[in-house]
């Protein structure tokens, strides 16, 4: 089944709104939360703990699956769903920010960009065809165009001829285009200025793309920046296709940008925290290896319904945590993305039963 975004409601008084995306390979309601699956997993977690937990769809990274073990390799052995056991949607990259946060290993140029592996020094030219090739070979479910993501700070001058590469890059991008099941999403750069980002926005909706999303933010900017350019530019982005603030977030960061219309995120967040023994609650967050733990025998959120939760104390997981054992890992990912996925499924609620706004207010004084 070809790509599809249903409106299903708009907020009262607010631009949080509901969604629902089918895909083919299921359907993602939204505003969604998507774990990253780097190298074709999310650390420490078995595909089905991930459902469990309430995830609809993840995200893969397309520079990493290109250097190890390959696209043609994954693409001969059924592609990336069935290569990591799991049959849901996913979203790939087009491996912009990666090579982005490569600096000095790369150069960028018209056509693309050259860079060296951070894996074996090794020489690979990424042009806007490639990266499409690469997606349809892992037959993902959502492919993004490839951009240039714009440091911060830097100048009017570089950040508009970063933009309009952006741009020149998603055109060839669509022209590349072979697989029209599979969705192609573009990508509004512009920096920290809000006229090249408008600018881009005009641009980047004339391509007709399946859905957009706002890129280059989380790069070093203060955060009223990101928050400005997200209430700013969102409402410029057509209301009829899904929209992706990339690279986001917090708990925080995505009920303020849900506010401004946002319905997709992806973020490293919580499953790195959880693999560094930071772990969200509703009240606070907790770092596991705290003395204060040792004979706590409560779970880490009396409210949460995990299998962490249901099943272990916080002294366990302290002892777990100290002692390096992979299990807390394993344990904490889980917590993490449970807390993750409640959060999105009270903004869905809240949205419902047009009361986000009040939602919104209390979830921030906290």
């Amino acid at each position: 089944m070809p790509f599809q975004f249903n409106l299903e409601k708009q907020g009262t008084n607010t631009s949080a709104r509901l969604g629902e995306m089918i895909t083919p390979h299921g359907m993602v309601h939204t505003p969604a939360f998507m774990p990253v699956g780097t190298q074709g997993t999310v650390k420490s977690m078995l595909p089905e703990e991930i459902k469990k937990c309430g995830a609809e769809i993840i995200l893969g990274n397309t520079y990493h699956l290109y250097l190890r073990p390959g696209h043609d390799t994954i693409s001969k052995l059924g592609g990336l769903h069935r290569f990591m056991n799991w049959p849901h949607p996913i979203l790939t990259d087009s491996g912009g920010f990666q090579v982005y946060s490569l600096g000095a290993l790369r150069k960028i140029t018209p056509e693309g960009v050259m860079f060296r592996s951070h894996i074996d020094g090794s020489r690979h030219f990424l042009t806007p065809q490639k990266a499409i090739e690469i997606q349809e070979a892992l037959g993902s479910d959502i492919m993004m165009c490839l951009d240039e993501c714009t440091p911060y700070p830097a100048t009017l001058s570089q950040t508009e001829e970063s933009m309009n590469l952006t741009v020149k890059w998603a055109e060839l991008c669509k022209t590349a285009q072979t697989n029209r099941e599979q969705a192609l999403f573009g990508i509004v750069q512009g920096g920290s200025y809000p006229d090249l980002r408008k600018q881009a926005a005009e641009k980047i909706t004339s391509l007709g793309f399946d859905g957009y999303a706002l890129g280059g933010v989380s790069v070093g900017e203060p955060k009223e920046i990101m928050y400005k350019i997200t209430d700013s530019i969102t409402p410029l982005l057509p209301t009829d296709k899904p929209r992706y603030l990339m690279g986001v977030g917090t708990p925080e960061d995505i009920v303020f940008a849900v506010s401004c219309g946002i319905d997709m995120f992806d973020c490293v967040i919580p499953t790195r925290c959880a693999r560094h023994g930071l772990l969200f609650t509703n009240s606070e967050k907790i770092v596991i290896k705290n003395a204060r733990w040792r004979e706590d025998n409560n779970p880490i959120d009396e409210t949460c319904d995990c299998y962490t939760c249901r099943n272990y104390s916080r002294a366990y997981l302290r002892h777990l945590y100290i002692a390096g054992e992979i299990l807390a890992m394993i344990l904490n990912t889980i917590h993490n993305i449970r807390h993750y996925m409640r959060l999105m499924e009270n903004i869905r609620l809240a949205i419902n039963e047009n009361r986000f706004g009040e939602f919104k207010k209390d979830f921030l004084n906290k």
